[in-house]
């Protein structure tokens, strides 16, 4: 089988192929070369930036979801004057675009610290599920821009143009978020009809017209994202259960829901909602040539990269993939959100880059438009770590010993130079006399350099891998805090 990425040393790196069954998961090599040469610089990044945010930020509650006549604890209504009434609370919920006035909005400040903490994309929900457009779409007047939105009148109030503008001027990519249910829209949720779960609430079989308005919509949706906001890498799509269905799948869907009675799962139709990806896929990539499509839980050529949604693997996978990974509070803004040590951030950083994946980190605005401070704070310190060790997590891949115990291992693309990457351990700070990397052993004459230093360290090859000794005088001056890179060049595969 066909290679999607060629990497050397042959024997160490994790090696990813153009189609592979990962827990029900298959991965396709997409076959455009420039999306081939833009998948591999993307993976190059490591770090991104994801934001959650629209007019619900104003309750401070999870995004959308509690549009949804689902059953989960998570998305229960308890903000608006009826929330047990579903009618009357999705009424209050779409007035929020009638208050929602962000005046603190610097995207600036956002992109700047971004660029600071290590992150090289953004990825920015232009619409979410509810529908509520972030940007200035002329198919809706459920928008920011609309006239009914005291922010729309702000010469800012095309809040994603901003964003894009303010994070590529800082050299970052952009990533436009865009959510293929609609729930606002009435060629998804007819009006006629209750919705009953998260899909559409009518047969697309039996109302064609219908859907294929809704099709519409979606494409020029998306075009006008690629048309009209300068360069865009990344077309994130969420809400992978908007995808064609075979009625041979729907079957045995329902099969499966047949043989494992009371289960309690799965609480959704299975809905066949052709879009028609390929196509939507192949126009982008006419207006955007090379550009990444992310389908997301949609099983084939459209989905480039895979995305775990809030964890990270516990191993590594053998396709391209980044962990959507929640910094602080939720998806979307909520009050008093508590945030991650930078300890924890850190550690989770080069666990994920060790597994071969990248972190999109995920940072909610509020309703202000601004940023909470420890937002600021917590990327601060991961750019302090990044300063020192960037070469450790830029530019690699993962290795098949890629973790022992507390150790993290990361491949610089295409040599023979390896990071073994020293977590702090819980109740043991800084570093020990030695350690042992597991796995791998160095070829003689190899040199080993502790990132931030400039001197050479002692090692010895052990029956198991290197021995690695670390003076006095450099465990009492550190170049940073919580986890250190060591630079082995020359290992033997």
């Amino acid at each position: 089988m066909k290679k999607l990425i060629s990497l050397i040393p042959i024997l160490f790196v994790i090696t990813v192929f153009a189609q592979h069954s990962d827990e029900g998961v298959k991965y396709f090599e997409p076959k455009d070369k420039l999306v081939l040469e833009k998948l591999e610089e993307w993976q190059d990044m490591k770090f991104g930036l994801l934001m959650h945010w629209g007019a619900y930020s104003q309750w401070g509650i999870v995004e959308s979801w509690s549009l949804c006549p689902e059953d989960y604890g998570w998305c229960v209504r308890k903000k608006g004057s009826s929330p047990e009434n579903y009618f009357e609370y999705k009424k209050e919920y779409e007035n929020l675009k009638l208050t929602f006035n962000p005046v603190g909005f610097e995207p600036e400040n956002w992109a700047k610290a971004a660029k600071n903490a290590g992150m090289k994309y953004v990825v920015f929900t232009t619409k979410h599920h509810d529908g509520f457009c972030m940007f200035d779409s002329k198919y809706t007047d459920y928008k920011i821009t609309s006239p009914g939105c005291p922010f729309s009148v702000n010469p800012r109030a095309n809040v994603a143009k901003d964003i894009f503008d303010g994070f590529r001027a800082e050299g970052l990519w952009a990533g436009a978020y865009f959510s293929k249910p609609d729930w606002h829209s009435e060629f998804y949720w007819d009006p006629k009809f209750p919705p009953l779960d998260r899909n559409v609430n009518y047969d697309p079989a039996e109302h064609p017209d219908k859907w294929e308005k809704f099709v519409e919509f979606t494409q020029n949706q998306i075009m006008e994202l690629l048309s009209d906001y300068g360069k865009i890498d990344i077309l994130w799509l969420d809400g992978g259960w908007v995808a064609k269905k075979s009625e041979e799948e729907i079957k045995n869907y329902y099969q499966q829901i047949a043989d494992n009675p009371g289960s309690g799962f799965p609480k959704t139709r299975e809905v066949n909602q052709d879009i028609r990806m390929d196509e939507i896929a192949a126009i982008a990539r006419e207006k955007q040539p090379g550009i990444i499509v992310v389908d997301r839980a949609v099983n084939g050529p459209n989905q480039n990269y895979l995305t775990p949604e809030n964890r990270v693997p516990e191993t590594t996978l053998p396709y391209p993939w980044e962990s959507c990974i929640i910094a602080g509070g939720g998806w979307s803004w909520v009050p008093d959100a508590k945030f991650m040590t930078p300890k924890q951030a850190i550690h989770m950083l080069v666990d994920i880059v060790a597994k071969g994946g990248n972190l999109l980190y995920n940072i909610a605005p509020g309703p202000d438009g601004k940023w909470p401070a420890d937002a600021y704070k917590l990327l601060n310190e991961m750019g302090k770590w990044i300063d020192v060790n960037g070469e450790a997590i830029y530019g690699t891949r993962a290795i098949i010993s890629y973790k022992n115990e507390n150790i993290c291992l990361t491949n610089k693309k295409d040599t023979k130079t390896i990071f073994a990457i020293f977590l702090e351990k819980e109740n043991s700070p800084g570093l020990p006399e030695s350690f042992e990397v597991l796995g791998i052993k160095a070829a003689k004459g190899a040199s080993i350099v502790l990132l931030g230093t400039n001197k050479n360290l002692k090692w010895q090859n052990t029956e198991k891998g290197i021995r690695i000794n670390v003076p006095e005088n450099i465990r009492e001056h550190l170049p940073c805090e919580l986890a250190w890179a060591f630079k082995i060049s020359n290992v033997i595969p």
